[in-house]
């Protein structure tokens, strides 16, 4: 608990939480659990929109890989994030939606899922429980910044707002799905303050490559799995990876490209494009596929002679035509080639609000080692605005969780030195 204020007869210390994501929700939660009073504003109508986005297909909560190949997923940023899972990790997160009634389990990727995979029973019980304890939500309170005595400005329904809180946990979302409400509008007002902020960037997000207007009409949302991924590490390591991938009107998605999104994201970057190598018949061996495309055709058409001696139709087909020459289509270790290595050519990320997250945002070095802006004392800051990033998977929401709790124990802790 805080220290007692110095005037008992005072109201308790305030805080406002702005956001109403998980991050910010697990700040209100802990914040509001120490004693606090706690004001919690979002932008929009109610609260958790993406997350409830994010359960539409099936929700997926957490993993249960072992805590080093858990932090592991967030590549450069891993031992940062490290610091915030280590006291709110992917069974402390199990253990609290048990607390709201909400059973998980683990399905057969190891990714855990609550009992009847949906978000909005878990979302439902947590705002109750929340308003229960005492949090005050603030609907239709758009951010705007600081005005010049440090207070908070906030658009609101009846016109502009301002008010001082003792301390503010700054959880409003990266750039990604902004309709629902994380449009990244927050970075202006920080760069302002003269906090240093990484450019937001899609994350987790499909690629273009320039289909032909025939492919695009007739395969787009054709599955592609299994396939593997080949690719080099940045020490020169030949690595690949097996998955699942989707072709779409303007190029490929899913989850194989979103888990390779960054490295492919930063080749374009540098080079401008980059080619993404999938093995399209994974577990055919190269030299036989050669050798029965080699076999004489007959009258039947390359189409026919394709799915009989290859079980090659449909997109893989296509894809095909979309690549190779009529000279190579009369090459059958040419074909056997370029099925075993297929050369996706990607042209640019697509849009970031198309993207499942985003990359950037407030660097990591702008912040203490409790999240507080080195600029702007008493203002912390969690969840997708900072820059981190990690693959689907349950590895998003764990560290959003995670560092909502880790910025308000940090609130906790300086709201203690403040007042001594």
């Amino acid at each position: 608990m805080p220290s007692p204020r110095p005037d008992d007869s005072s109201p308790p210390r305030s805080v406002a939480v702005i956001g109403g994501g998980p991050a910010g929700l697990m700040a209100a939660e802990t914040l509001r659990a120490a004693g606090l009073q706690v004001d919690l504003y979002d932008a929009k109508g109610s609260v958790g929109r993406k997350f409830l986005i994010a359960g539409k297909g099936g929700m997926n909560l957490t993993h249960s890989d072992p805590f080093e190949v858990f932090v592991s997923r967030y590549a450069e940023r891993r031992q940062e994030v490290a610091a915030w899972l280590r006291d709110f990790d992917a069974d402390a997160l199990r253990e609290w939606a048990r607390d709201l009634g909400v059973e998980t389990f683990v399905g057969t990727s190891g990714r855990v899922f609550p009992s009847d995979l949906k978000a909005a029973p878990l979302l439902r019980g947590w705002v109750r429980r929340l308003r229960e304890q005492g949090v005050r939500f603030h609907v239709q309170h758009r951010w705007l910044g600081w005005n010049d005595d440090g207070g908070l400005r906030f658009a609101t329904p009846d016109g502009e707002r301002t008010l001082h809180a003792d301390a503010t946990v700054l959880a409003m979302g990266g750039g990604s799905w902004p309709q629902l409400g994380s449009d990244g509008a927050w970075v202006e007002a920080l760069e302002a303050k003269g906090v240093s902020v990484a450019a937001l960037q899609p994350s987790n997000c499909g690629f273009d490559i320039g289909w032909s207007e025939h492919l695009a009409s007739r395969f787009a949302g054709e599955p592609l799995k299994p396939v593997v991924a080949h690719w080099r590490d940045a020490d020169g390591v030949a690595q690949q990876r097996q998955g699942e991938c989707v072709i779409t009107a303007t190029g490929i998605e899913g989850s194989l490209v979103y888990a390779l999104s960054p490295m492919l994201r930063d080749a374009i970057a540098r080079d401008g494009a980059t080619t993404l190598i999938l093995d399209l018949l994974p577990g055919r061996d190269e030299a036989d596929l050669s050798r029965r495309l080699a076999k004489p055709r007959g009258s039947r058409s390359l189409s026919e002679h394709l799915r009989r001696e290859a079980g090659v139709s449909g997109v893989r087909a296509a894809l095909l035509y979309e690549v190779l020459d009529k000279a190579a289509l009369a090459d059958p270790a040419r074909i056997a080639r370029t099925l075993k290595r297929f050369p996706f050519r990607l042209q640019r990320p697509r849009p970031i609000a198309e993207a499942i997250s985003s990359a950037g945002g407030i660097r990591l070095e702008a912040l203490d080692t409790h999240l507080m802006l080195r600029e702007v004392p008493g203002v912390f800051a969690a969840g997708e605005m900072l820059d981190w990033e990690a693959p689907t998977g349950g590895y998003l929401l764990t560290a959003c969780f995670a560092s909502g709790r880790h910025a308000a124990r940090g609130v906790i802790d300086w709201l203690d030195e403040h007042s001594a």
